[in-house]
């Protein structure tokens, strides 16, 4: 018994100097003493520092308070509590942060340590839940030495070696042997302690029960054995002491040499397997134990260690080296994602893997993945509903780095409760309400954050399918969708599934009806005009003759409308301010070059003159004029006449529009600052125009910003249709290299503003009708661009064109002049004049088919000029 004791004592002492390595205070709550006379200079030593401590306290309180996430000032926190021996607060702290973070084997040791040291034998049970909590966070050699110790100490079934005392610490060290026996370094100290244990009961028993001698004597050479096939450090100290412990029991295995031939050879080939286990695993123990290696090189170490355990195939020990790393790298997320997985793939189901996922989402709160993965692993193993959902409720209330994530959790969750209620393998009955609930609380949450997004729009897409499917509810199935577009109403993807739903359903009036309501909506890029030909297509497959005509007058005035829109959108930049005159646009290649070259080359004297005067950059064909320098008399300073005559003019800035941002369906209140501020957060801005009314000046609602790089191009574009001065902004990139071909100059959009040729888009190009002005190109009226140009019907041969270069209908044949030179109309012939009369002029000729009137008895018969005459009188 005393022999025991000493060894267990010896056993623990290890772990209690590595643990007091880790931390600087008492393992103890010191106690107070009372202060003497003799030592009044210590007590003011003391009281300072015992202010300066509770200063510490109220500061870290106060920290904890508003935020209780923060693991270090928890530590420090308990660390101050500990040093002022504040009990009361101490505890308190300490179940606070454990029901947030999983304590580390250090923490939990002191707490253990503290309370044994105020318990009494009443209340072993409360420090045997302590250590029992603390194993469960992490599988330390240190800890389940002190609490085997404890038991040894504090129990007194257990050092009385009753048989209740006897099997509680059996099972113990059976728990603890594949936790951390198996430790390569420190597993020794699990093995020892065992053995330590069954010789005291040896020597409790009494000399005369031989047979219960004998089966705890094989009892102690059965965990020798066991000990010696597992690969530990020292292995040939396990075996020397075997064959010591053996010679007292009367068998000599050669003590003095390390042959294992007097071993049973069941023993000596799992020892000789062993010692080679153990010089595979040596180097691996080196790396993660050397103390010069950073954390990340550390870590790395670990990963391979446990790369090569699982080669070995052996999931005990690959738990073991997975829990050596996570108790090194609590926090890291990585690292218990690649732990879960890999009991997901070993041991599939059961409580082992459950409670991985519940200390890896302690461990790392804010990682979604181990979320969804604990909920998956909880639905496996058939865990009742009541739990899965306190896990889903816990989920919801971490903070995770995007909404995307949150999406998955509610997606998880759903998908769970689907598979469930489908599933004939679950007695749980479960109501399809508890799946519109959690749809329900998906949208109300995420809406604000993801509105107009793909993710949330298949999140409704997938509730209305199971509204139909499991809740056999089509009203329910509409108000999803008629809810998401009273939000998202400016999606085209949303309004399509929710006519396909109808469609799929058979309920083609339905769709038709949605097509009624949203063909005239606004919807980026081409959704606008993709809407209204796909309404024309719907009635071709579903609708008659009479549907197709409605269908047709409602869309093609919208289709006009949309193409005027979008030509009014890409006009040109606005005229220059007042002061600068406009430059010849038709100027020279030669000349502008010319006037860059006067530019560089002006003389630094020139420029000096010129100092303090600003010319302003002006578009392409926009010219500075020069100021008008004036005396303080109000005449012109003589001296400044060869000045201005030296002036040369500055070749303007050119806008090639190659890195350029058009922005339309701005409020008129936006100037230049409000759209520098918008693109902020993007930067790079080079230059901002706003566009006028060539005649008012007003702001057009258009303005271009030219951006440094493409980068920050695609950052502004990014923030299309965002709010700005109370309007839906719209942002698109210039495409200056468009309609080129089509205008030399500068084109006209129907509405009197004109507009750069690189800004007419491909659609525009052969289809609008007017006419050639000198370069410009004058529209003429309002549904000229949806007038066929070159389509002809089907069959049609182009004709080749007559003599006088103008092509004539389908099956015309060119006539041959009369003789006075004249061309007939179809089918006509010349009438041959009569004997009695001259061949006619052509005033005399009457068209085809006329009888010439006999005149009656009383009048003469009337010439030609008198009937002209007579019919032009009427």
């Amino acid at each position: 018994m005393t022999t025991m004791m000493d060894d267990d004592t010896e056993l623990v002492s290890s772990s209690d100097q590595k643990m007091d390595d880790a931390s600087t205070e008492n393992p103890t709550v010191p106690q107070a003493d009372p202060p003497s006379s003799d030592d009044s200079g210590d007590s003011d030593s003391d009281s300072d520092d015992d202010a300066v401590s509770n200063q510490q306290i109220e500061t870290l309180e106060s920290d904890l308070s508003s935020n209780p996430y923060n693991y270090d000032a928890y530590v420090q926190y308990i660390k101050l509590l500990r040093k002022t021996a504040n009990l009361e607060k101490l505890r308190q702290a300490r179940e606070a942060m454990s029901a947030i973070f999983p304590l580390s084997p250090s923490l939990w040791l002191e707490w253990a340590r503290d309370e044994a040291s105020l318990a009494s034998s009443e209340n072993v049970s409360d420090i045997v839940m302590l250590y029992e909590r603390g194993l469960s966070d992490y599988q330390s050699v240190s800890l389940w030495c002190d609490y085997l110790n404890f038991m040894l100490e504090s129990d007194p079934s257990v050092h009385g070696y009753t048989s209740d005392g006897i099997s509680k610490m059996r099972s113990l060290f059976e728990r603890a042997i594949p936790a951390a026996g198996v430790h390569v370094t420190e597993g020794n100290r699990i093995w020892e302690g065992y053995k330590a244990f069954e010789e005291g009961v040896l020597a409790a028993i009494v000399e005369a029960d031989v047979e219960e001698k004998n089966k705890q004597i094989q009892r102690i050479r059965s965990i020798f054995h066991r000990h010696l096939s597992v690969p530990l450090k020292n292995l040939s100290s396990t075996l020397s002491t075997y064959k010591a412990w053996e010679l007292e029991q009367g068998i000599d295995l050669d003590i003095g040499s390390d042959d294992l031939n007097k071993v049973s050879p069941q023993v000596a080939a799992a020892n000789k397997k062993a010692q080679q286990m153990y010089s595979e695993r040596a180097h691996l123990e080196e790396h993660i134990s050397n103390k010069d290696l950073s954390d990340t090189e550390k870590f790395q170490e670990f990963m391979n260690y446990i790369k090569f355990e699982k080669t070995s195939g052996d999931p005990n020990r690959v738990q073991a080296i997975y829990e050596r790393a996570v108790a090194e790298y609590p926090v890291s997320s990585d690292l218990w994602i690649d732990y879960t997985v890999y009991l997901d793939k070993t041991l599939k189901v059961g409580k082992a893997i459950t409670h991985a996922y519940s200390r890896a989402t302690r461990s790392c709160p804010w990682t979604e993945d181990l979320w969804a993965r604990y909920l998956l692993a909880l639905e496996r193993g058939s865990a009742p509903e009541k739990e899965i959902y306190a896990v889903f409720e816990k989920s919801l209330q971490c903070t995770f780095s995007s909404f995307e994530e949150y999406l998955d959790l509610y997606l998880t969750r759903v998908d769970g409760l689907r598979r469930r209620m489908l599933s004939a393998k679950i007695s749980e009955t479960l109501d399809y309400s508890l799946i519109r609930e959690t749809f329900q609380q998906a949208s109300d949450y995420l809406m604000p954050h993801m509105q107009n997004t793909d993710s949330l729009l298949h999140l409704h897409a997938y509730w209305a399918n199971l509204e139909l499917s499991i809740g056999k509810d089509l009203a329910g199935a509409r108000g999803v969708w008629d809810s998401f577009l009273k939000k998202s109403g400016g999606m085209l993807a949303a309004w399509y599934a929710y006519i396909d739903m109808e469609v799929h359903l058979g309920h083609v009036k339905e769709a038709r009806s949605l097509y009624r309501r949203c063909y005239t909506r606004k919807f980026d890029g081409t959704g606008s005009e993709d809407i209204c030909k796909g309404w024309l297509r719907f009635e071709r497959e579903h609708g008659d003759l009479e549907d197709f005509d409605i269908a047709f007058q409602k869309v093609m005035p919208r289709l006009e409308e949309l193409q005027l829109i979008r030509l009014q959108q890409e006009s040109t930049p606005a005229k220059p301010p007042a002061g600068l005159k406009e430059h010849n646009s038709q100027k020279s290649t030669r000349e502008k070059r010319k006037a860059e070259q006067n530019v560089e080359d002006e003389s630094l004297a020139k420029r000096q003159k010129t100092k303090g005067r600003k010319v302003n950059e002006v578009d392409v064909g926009q010219s500075a004029t020069v100021p008008n320098i004036k005396s303080e008399n109000g005449k012109a300073a003589d001296a400044n006449k060869e000045e201005i005559e030296d002036a040369k003019p500055v070749k303007p800035k050119i806008y090639t529009d190659e890195c350029t941002a058009f922005l339309s369906n701005l409020s008129v209140k936006v100037e230049e600052e409000d759209i520098r501020k918008f693109f902020g957060d993007v930067g790079g801005v080079d230059s901002i125009r706003i566009l006028h009314h060539k005649d008012t000046g007003k702001p057009r609602g258009l303005a271009y910003v030219d951006f440094m790089n493409d980068e920050h191009l695609a950052a502004a574009i990014a923030k299309n249709r965002r709010m700005f001065f109370g309007k839906k902004i719209s942002i698109a990139r210039s495409n200056p290299k468009k309609g080129k071909k089509e205008f030399t100059r500068r084109g006209n959009d129907g509405s009197g503003n004109s507009k750069e040729p690189s800004q007419i888009p491909e659609k525009a190009k052969g289809e609008t009708v007017g006419e050639k002005q000198g370069d410009e190109v004058q529209l003429k009226g309002k549904n000229t661009f949806a007038v066929p140009r070159n389509v002809k019907p089907l069959g049609y041969t182009n004709p080749k064109p007559s003599a006088d270069g103008n092509v004539k209908p389908l099956g015309y044949q060119n006539p041959k002049p009369s003789a006075d030179g004249n061309v007939k109309p179809l089918g006509y012939t010349n009438p041959k004049p009569s004997a009695d009369e001259p061949a006619k002029s052509n005033d005399d000729v009457k068209p085809l088919g006329y009888t010439n009137p006999k005149p009656s008895a009383d009048e003469p018969a009337k010439s030609n000029d008198e009937f002209r005459n007579m019919f032009l009188k009427k």
